[in-house]
């Protein structure tokens, strides 16, 4: 009623406008009563509208304050920090077996989850490890390590952030497996016949693929030559020398080659080769030939003496040795002397290769030097092996006219010496020496030598030539003597008897005396005045 009646009076100046009359005028008592009602409902909706603002008022207080808190929150959630990778993505490469750690390293991770893929595969996630791969953990954070590497293992792993970006880091693995290598066949053994063709194979892995060669083994010790490249090599027309282990040899750089050896076998007929084709011995000595046989398969060996089988005997006896074959034949008699014969067979064909055993004396063998000191006369050494006594020794000689485009031989002086005794401390070797004078300086000298005991004539020797030493001065040609210890006289008889087994030696060393020639032309050019 305080309020009803302050407003009324409050609002009395609004009303004794219309409620008041004039003093002069006579008052108007049915209006004033309407005018009350009026002015009690205007003031009832003020009211009411006063109310209605103040609790309005508190409403949109609250509301506001509602608002300004989640727009603080979304600014303070706009202005933090976002997380991001310290480390960058980066391709790896290891070999298999070792370990290899990938990094991940993040700033400003917060709550988010980090998550290792690899592919469809989650590997971890936070700290909680989701493979059963125990060769797989984390490290010094979220660093993931892998032990034990596989050639599997290789491909792209992914360090990812779970937020709504899914920001992620890849890391690509290669493993570099070393080399292998197998034969093809995995035997390693192969086969073939002489003068067909042969193909060896081999196959080698790794990563990266690796490069092949092949090389054979030589047994010298001596690194072996590279004689092919790639998986493949192919030989045509076999011999038997290329039999042997071949070495296919596989290299990709990651640790050591790696070698497989494969063996080829050549199948020939027997191929024999003689020790000696001479053999020197004496009645009451010892004799050994030797055959080596090359053969595959393996040859059976026999010994033959003109044209007969032997057996072995107390004095005769037969060895072998890997592919030397050996007649020892002891305490020789008059009979042993003459032609043998060693005959190899296989599957695939026979051999046979002829000796003689013989008292006669050994061909000569020269110790001279090829070049002389004086400059008109040569000493000439040699030694002939004989078991009896030497009778007799035949030395030839002839100078020999050569430059650049000819060359002529001159006339042989022949020359028959009788040997000194010689000592029973050596009962096969004789050395004689000979020096023979008036030579021409810087000519070219040619000699032969044979010699006799009482089995007969040994053969000739090869040819021996010698440089007499040259000087300033020229002499006119004179003929040769020849000074020496034991006796010496002339025999041109003997030179005709030996003169046809002589050109038969000349003429197998034609070409060896063309080159000597040419080697040393110098000296017959300042003979002839052409230096």
């Amino acid at each position: 009623m305080k309020i009803i009646s302050g407003s009324i009076r409050h609002g009395s100046g609004a009303t004794s406008s219309a409620c008041s009359r004039p003093r002069n005028q006579v008052p108007l008592k049915m209006k004033c009563p309407i005018l009350i009602v009026i002015s009690l409902g205007c003031l009832l909706s003020a009211l009411c509208y006063a109310d209605a603002t103040t609790s309005n008022r508190g409403t949109n207080t609250r509301s506001l304050t509602n608002a300004q808190q989640l727009i603080a929150a979304s600014s303070t959630s706009l202005t933090a920090a976002q997380p991001r990778f310290l480390s960058r993505g980066h391709t790896y490469r290891a070999v298999v077996g070792d370990t290899l750690v990938l990094p991940c390293q993040v700033e400003n991770l917060g709550n988010f989850v980090l998550l290792w893929r690899r592919g469809p595969n989650v590997l971890t996630a936070s700290n909680i490890m989701v493979t059963r791969d125990e060769r797989v953990r984390l490290i010094d954070g979220y660093n993931l390590e892998i032990s034990d590497l596989e050639p599997q293992d290789a491909g792209d792993y992914v360090c990812q952030i779970s937020d709504k970006i899914n920001r992620d880091q890849v890391h690509t693995v290669e493993i570099l497996v070393p080399p292998s290598v197998r034969a093809i066949p995995t035997s390693g053994q192969l086969q073939a016949r002489k003068g067909g063709p042969i193909t060896l194979e081999c196959k080698g892995s790794g990563n990266p693929v690796p490069s092949i060669y092949w090389t054979k083994k030589s047994g010298t010790g001596k690194s072996p030559a590279r004689i092919g490249d790639g998986p493949i090599l192919t030989l045509d027309k076999l011999e038997r020398q290329q039999a042997g282990v071949y070495q296919c040899t596989a290299d990709n750089g990651v640790g050591d080659p790696v070698t497989v050896d494969m063996r080829l076998d050549v199948l020939y007929p027997p191929d024999i080769q003689v020790e000696k084709s001479w053999i020197h011995s004496g009645e009451g000595f010892e004799a050994k030939l030797v055959c080596i046989v090359y053969a595959d398969p393996v040859a059976t060996v026999s010994w033959y003496q003109n044209s007969f089988p032997i057996q072995t005997t107390d004095r005769r006896i037969m060895n072998t040795r890997a592919n030397r074959h050996t007649l020892t034949i002891r305490h020789i008699q008059q009979e042993d002397f003459g032609n043998y014969s060693c005959v190899a067979d296989n599957s695939l064909g026979r051999s046979r290769k002829y000796m003689e055993l013989s008292g006669r004396p050994g061909p000569a063998e020269f110790y001279s030097p090829k070049w002389g000191r004086s400059s008109d006369s040569y000493n000439l050494t040699w030694k002939i092996d004989s078991y009896p006594p030497l009778e007799e020794v035949r030395l030839l000689y002839r100078r020999v006219l050569m430059n650049d485009t000819f060359q002529q031989p001159g006339r042989w002086h022949d020359f028959i010496l009788t040997p000194e005794h010689r000592p029973a401390s050596e009962p096969l070797t004789h050395i004689m020496s000979y020096t023979i004078k008036h030579l021409h300086p810087g000519a070219y000298y040619e000699a032969i030598v044979q010699a006799k005991n009482r089995y007969g004539w040994n053969e000739v020797s090869d040819i021996f030539q010698f440089i007499v030493a040259s000087n300033s001065m020229d002499i006119a040609p004179e003929d040769a003597e020849v000074v020496a210890s034991s006796k010496s006289r002339s025999n041109s008889g003997a030179f005709s008897s030996l003169q046809n087994a002589i050109p038969h030696c000349l003429l197998l060393r034609g070409a060896l005396l063309l080159a000597f020639g040419l080697r040393n032309s110098q000296f017959e050019r300042l003979r002839f005045g052409l230096g």
